[in-house]
């Protein structure tokens, strides 16, 4: 089973704040914000997604998307093998990070007979969720407050 490396993120901040270490400085920002129950509205994004990378609010997103987020937070499992793999970015349309930095996660098509060309693909950062209906021609970055 893989891990997201959000949730290793947020579990190693769990045990820190348990064990009563200060938190590493690389967990502080919008992980830390959330694991002291603030939004995602008032954390910042350590960088500023470019302008290909539209929005869109998470009522907004097909069913299907919801049931692929939930597997997500929930670690799986996953109904395709490469589901959690890393995801490149060479489209280049996702703020630039390390290898790694992003993992991809298919979102069922109803009717298709492969896994179709909507994905969700995930950054470390808390609710860092991008949808894609069109095999990364373009994102759209979730928003949860809406």
């Amino acid at each position: 089973m893989r891990i997201p490396p959000r949730i290793t993120a947020a579990l190693t901040l769990s045990a820190a704040l348990f064990l009563g270490a200060a938190a590493p400085t690389a967990a502080a920002g919008p992980l830390a914000d959330s694991a002291a129950g603030a939004s995602r509205a008032t954390a910042a994004p350590a960088t500023a997604a470019p302008a290909a990378v539209g929005d869109i609010c998470y009522s907004a997103l097909p069913s299907q998307a919801h049931d692929t987020l939930d597997l997500i937070e929930a670690g799986g499992p996953y109904p395709y093998p490469q589901d959690g793999t890393v995801f490149q970015n060479r489209e280049g349309l996702l703020p630039r990070q390390t290898s790694g930095y992003y993992h991809e996660y298919t979102v069922e098509t109803p009717g298709s007979d492969d896994r179709g060309a909507r994905r969700i693909v995930t950054g470390e950062e808390h609710q860092e969720d991008y949808y894609t209906a069109d095999h990364y021609a373009s994102f759209d970055l979730v928003d949860y407050a809406c």
